[in-house]
């Protein structure tokens, strides 16, 4: 397996530090509003890089974190008179509902800041026992960004360079600062923020540490990858580098892992162009998983485009893959029992080379672009090859393996109609209703009966399989 290495600017085999085990920390949201879908794209990503692992056999340990202590949160706090707990649970909930909706699975932990805030005390009063920090007068803590050798070898970015660039640039706290490249690692208190006690002022973390302190409280103080989108590099991924190896005095990271930017009708998501879309105003209007196709459709490190046409092209691409599974489990549901025949365990054979295409893709830096393409190879071969004659035993070998490699994507094509027991019974006894006047040739009947279901939401499709329904 090759991962592309945003450090070294190449694809590398992957080693874990454990065999058979991965330990995986990926950047959460920080929870002051709804998730829009440049949110997504992360979360949606590497939940495939997490599944394709389990998959392969390893155990995941899978990390992501909600920052729920911000400016933002604390802005929105005071805007509606609310403490700002009150906000960000508000919008983690939010956010899970999501998640949920688009097939993310839950992380093996979902640490919040706040609740992690002895360890990032602890973290930052180690770094300036060595060093590396250091307090100011009203009891800021920065990090001592030129005690660190090795700061910018993440963003491959040169510290003369940076503190040229930042030339005539004022921020608040700089007369204070030994270097206009420090970063904030704690900040005193204001009012109406959160606040809490510690050695150097009453106040609150930076956003920095408090990654580097979840990564090392639930994973250790290495761990094989850290992802996110490509927006953390610079500065919140560097400065992770910086505070974890100088605290711990160990290699932080194996594999840094970064998305590419979400386009908005080839512009760049923003919300002063007015394309900006939640994931809510998005599957309002498709099926959550049309969203996450569209973006598996592109590999992860390429930008990707969202628009009307490109979700209508996905819609259609993922609802052939849908109406296949659908077409398997109506076979299967009329096949007669019994063994795989010889010729069916030549075919059988042949389709397991989908599977190895499939894997190929994803061995090479997870490029579920192609590993789509394969499960559509697959869908064809399905197509071409499977009918009302064939075995029940190989029906539903070729199921396993079309649902499984769809699983691997966070794919759902088991897809049935969301109909009560009773509503069901009652469209199957319409449509043998039907299938008795189509015989008898009272063609007017069966078309009575079909209106009275297309007015009902219900839709028939005579295939040469035999009936299927689908609601509208």
């Amino acid at each position: 397996m090759q991962i592309y290495n945003t450090e070294t600017k190449r694809l590398e085999e992957f080693v874990p530090i454990t065999p058979g085990e991965v330990k995986m920390y990926v950047c959460g949201p920080t929870v002051y509003n709804l998730i829009h879908i440049g949110n997504a794209r992360p979360m949606i990503v590497f939940d495939t890089v997490r599944r394709y692992f389990e998959y392969k056999g390893y155990k995941v340990n899978y990390v992501s974190n909600f920052t729920d202590v911000d400016d933002k949160i604390i802005k929105k706090a005071n805007e509606e008179g609310v403490d700002s707990a009150v906000i960000s649970e508000r919008y983690i909930e939010e956010c899970k509902k999501d998640m949920q909706s688009l097939n993310v699975k839950p992380a093996t932990t979902h640490p919040k800041a706040t609740e992690e805030i002895g360890g990032m005390i602890d973290m930052i009063s180690t770094l300036i026992e060595k060093k590396h920090a250091y307090v100011a007068e009203d009891g800021t803590v920065y990090f001592r960004t030129r005690s660190f050798a090795p700061y910018g070898k993440l963003s491959h970015k040169n510290l003369d360079d940076l503190q040229f660039n930042m030339r005539g640039i004022r921020v608040a706290g700089e007369d204070q600062k030994e270097d206009p490249l420090d970063f904030v690692l704690w900040k005193p208190k204001k009012e109406g923020e959160p606040y809490w006690d510690c050695p150097w002022c009453k106040g609150r973390p930076g956003w920095h540490i408090e990654c580097s302190v979840m990564s090392r409280r639930y994973l250790g103080d290495t761990i094989d990858i850290h992802a996110g989108g490509e927006d953390l590099i610079f500065p919140h991924h560097e400065n992770e580098i910086a505070q974890s190896e100088a605290a711990n005095d160990k290699p932080f990271v194996h594999y840094w892992m970064h998305n590419a930017f979400l386009n908005i009708d080839n512009r760049k998501m923003s919300k002063s162009l007015g394309n900006f879309f939640t994931v809510r105003e998005v599957i309002e209007k498709y099926d959550p998983q049309i969203l996450r196709y569209l973006m598996l459709s592109a590999h992860y490190r390429s930008p990707l485009n969202f628009s009307r046409e490109l979700m209508e092209s996905a819609k259609s691409s993922y609802e052939r893959m849908v109406n296949c599974a659908g077409n398997l489990d109506f076979l299967i549901g009329s096949a007669s029992a019994g063994d795989i025949r010889e010729e069916e365990k030549e075919l059988l054979a042949a389709a397991d080379a989908f599977r190895g295409k499939f894997e190929e893709a994803m061995d090479d830096d997870f490029n579920t672009a192609d590993a789509i393409s394969s499960v559509f190879d697959l869908v064809r071969w399905i197509n071409q090859n499977v009918n009302e004659s064939s075995s029940r035993a190989f029906l539903e070998e070729v199921r396993h393996e079309l649902l499984e490699l769809a699983d691997v994507l966070g794919l759902i094509l088991d897809r049935k109609p969301e109909v009560e027991e009773d509503e069901a019974s009652y469209i199957e006894a319409k449509i043998e209703e039907r299938q008795a006047a189509r015989k008898a040739r009272d063609f007017a009947k069966a078309d009575a009966i079909r209106d009275e279901l297309k007015a009902k939401g219900i839709i028939l499709e005579d295939t040469k399989e035999g009936v299927k329904w689908k609601k509208q």
